[in-house]
């Protein structure tokens, strides 16, 4: 008799998940977590559908409780890190393989790589504020992709190999979410503070440049054969393209493609406004003239 996917795949987990974190929450079973994105999902499109005769909600106060939060999260994620891998004495920085034993710094680094993966739950509230304040050009493709995708790739590396190389890209992008919530705490104070966000554009940047060093160092450790489940490093890499052709794209037409119509409109319109004074001052020469 063949076996059911869930027969498959409790042999799977039976045989080759980590046994520190196999019981641990939204870890081992992949239900709870396709669950919670396919409402994810509901909650955005039955949220839009309601919101449509609703006015938009301020929220001022939640985005900056909730932004100050994430910033404080990311900032202890990645204390944690430091401390379970960066500082630890002897930590292959080369090749981190996954050390499934009851170590102390082992442990904690798999609880760093646990809360990094509950994390993204977490940020399912972004969207949900997009929604509630009617800014549904926020919610694209991109946004949907980057916010579903995460979680599944995350409880994968919580459930099969919760450490060794999984401390790098998780430092990085927990650095990078700490400018990037402190970005957006700073934009939910109000217009007060809007003359001093210019640096906007560069977030895109930041987040680029982050995607190019986790998807080089990803591929290092298959170059090199690192003793890492090297398919969750092959995974990492197509998955970091598809973030740099997706985020470049964004990027483009955001910080590029509308520039250059703002420069077109505005090249008519003077170019208009010009020739009208021209125009005018003709008459008037004429007139003096007659």
């Amino acid at each position: 008799m063949m076996k059911s996917f869930e027969e498959h795949y409790h042999d799977l987990i039976t045989k080759n998940a980590d046994p520190r974190t196999k019981d641990w929450l939204l870890v081992g079973s992949p239900w709870p977590i396709a669950c919670l994105c396919i409402l994810y999902l509901v909650m955005v499109r039955v949220g839009q559908q309601m919101m449509i005769k609703r006015p938009a909600f301020s929220l001022q106060g939640p985005m900056i409780a909730y932004n100050l939060f994430l910033v404080l999260l990311s900032a202890y994620m990645l204390y944690e890190f430091i401390m379970s891998s960066w500082l630890v004495p002897g930590f292959n920085f080369h090749c981190a393989p996954v050390d499934a034993s009851d170590n102390p710094s082992s442990l904690r680094l798999a609880r760093a790589v646990w809360w990094y993966y509950f994390s993204k739950v977490i940020e399912f509230a972004d969207t949900a504020f997009f929604v509630l304040r009617k800014k549904n050009n926020q919610v694209t493709i991109l946004h949907l992709y980057h916010h579903v995708t995460m979680p599944f790739l995350w409880y994968i590396g919580t459930t099969f190999a919760p450490g060794g190389e999984a401390y790098f890209a998780a430092s990085v992008n927990c650095l990078v979410h700490i400018i990037m919530y402190s970005y957006y705490l700073l934009s939910a104070l109000g217009p007060a503070v809007q003359p001093y966000l210019w640096w906007k554009k560069y977030l895109t940047g930041l987040q680029l440049l982050q995607f190019t060093i986790v998807m080089v160092r990803a591929g290092y450790a298959v170059y090199t054969n690192c003793s890492y489940p090297l398919i969750f490093q092959k995974m990492l890499i197509f998955y970091m393209l598809s973030f740099i052709v997706l985020f470049s794209n964004f990027f483009y037409q955001t910080y590029f493609q509308k520039k250059h119509r703002s420069a077109a409109v505005n090249g008519v319109s003077n170019g208009v406004f010009h020739d009208v004074k021209h125009i005018r001052s003709l008459d008037a020469s004429q007139c003096k003239k007659d």
